[in-house]
């Protein structure tokens, strides 16, 4: 029989986007789906009854208590009948031959353990407008190789992108639900060392939306706690891989790139982060500011400095970002 795949959808605050992401859902190739909207009941807006309009034999929709995104995950989870598994954020659209093309290379590979990415590109508005920009992550890899690649470049890999087979979601367990930060990064990682290697399949395409201030890099300090036990359990799924002469060079780089983000504010995870360094036969360095912004430390102080380097991009990205809804309203309105 063909497969079912189950596309698993937590949504919060999400009514202005839901519909096109459920669209994009619906409009698969792939025909033997189901899609299963966990609603978080703590939404403030219409994200439930903008869920509900789309309820179907194929659409099944349910409002919980969720604290956060990787219990709603879990729920969509433990509710869905999939032999495979596709995870969507409730802003983020899918091409149309996404998971065809995917399940094709399945069938292909023959076996289940194998994981599947494709494609993914960045836009605010407009999906015609989404800029796909290849990594090192865009190839067939094995596990140690993807995760060499991931944390030694601090390369980054979409959610949506995945489709696993229940048999290896199954083995690689849930979401852990005590993190609220970077828990997608600890649980693909988990995914990509319980995997049989992972193969690109470039045809299938997902379109990431970034909106609000979601994307906001400094809010990690908000949730530095949380950041932190995901870094701990991602460095452990790579020396669980390979604990190597080449894989802690690339332990020790992805905690020295990530030093800024806790510096100076939580020395306490500082110096937890250099003990980890010390065990894996290195040191972290200070973290040093963008030169752009490192004139600014002897000034306002190196914390005020450090805000800049981190709000100021946001800033030009949030006017670009007005600008192209401003586009894209323009073009939902031309008659033409």
């Amino acid at each position: 029989m063909t497969p079912l795949v189950s596309i698993l959808i937590p949504a919060y605050n999400s009514e202005r986007w839901l519909a096109e992401t459920l669209q994009s859902a619906l409009a698969q190739t792939w025909s033997r789906k189901e899609i299963i909207v966990v609603v978080d009941e703590g939404s403030t807006d219409d994200t439930f009854a903008a869920a509900r309009r789309f309820a179907s034999t194929e659409v099944s929709v349910v409002s919980r208590s969720h604290r956060s995104a990787a219990a709603a995950r879990n729920e969509a989870y433990s509710l869905c009948h999939g032999d495979y598994i596709q995870w969507l954020d409730a802003d983020d659209l899918l091409s149309a031959n996404k998971i065809e093309s995917q399940m094709k290379a399945v069938a292909q590979s023959n076996n289940k353990n194998v994981l599947m990415s494709c494609a993914w590109g960045h836009f605010r508005y407009r999906p015609s407008e989404a800029k796909f920009v290849a990594t090192a992550l865009w190839n067939d890899l094995s596990p140690i190789e993807w995760l060499l690649r991931k944390m030694g470049e601090n390369l980054y890999m979409q959610p949506a992108t995945w489709l696993a087979s229940r048999q290896l979601c199954e083995a690689a367990g849930p979401w852990d639900a005590s993190i609220k930060v970077d828990e997608d990064g600890e649980y693909f990682n988990r995914l990509v060392s319980t995997s049989a290697g992972i193969r690109f399949v470039p045809e299938g395409k997902v379109f990431y939306r970034m909106s609000g201030f979601g994307s906001y890099t400094y809010r990690a300090i908000a949730h530095a706690d949380a950041r932190w036990r995901s870094m701990q359990l991602q460095l452990q799924h790579l020396l669980s891989q390979e604990d190597s002469a080449r894989s802690r060079p690339v332990a020790l780089n992805y905690l020295q790139a990530w030093l800024l983000h806790f510096y100076p504010e939580r020395m306490d995870i500082v110096e937890e982060m250099e003990r980890s360094a010390s065990t894996l036969g290195g040191h972290l360095a200070p973290p040093p500011l963008r030169w752009k912004y490192s004139w600014m430390a002897p000034v306002v102080g190196y914390s005020i400095a450090k805000r800049a380097q981190f709000f100021l991009p946001y800033l030009k990205s949030a006017a670009l970002g007005s600008w192209d809804k401003l586009m894209s309203s323009l073009a939902k309105s031309d008659p033409s």
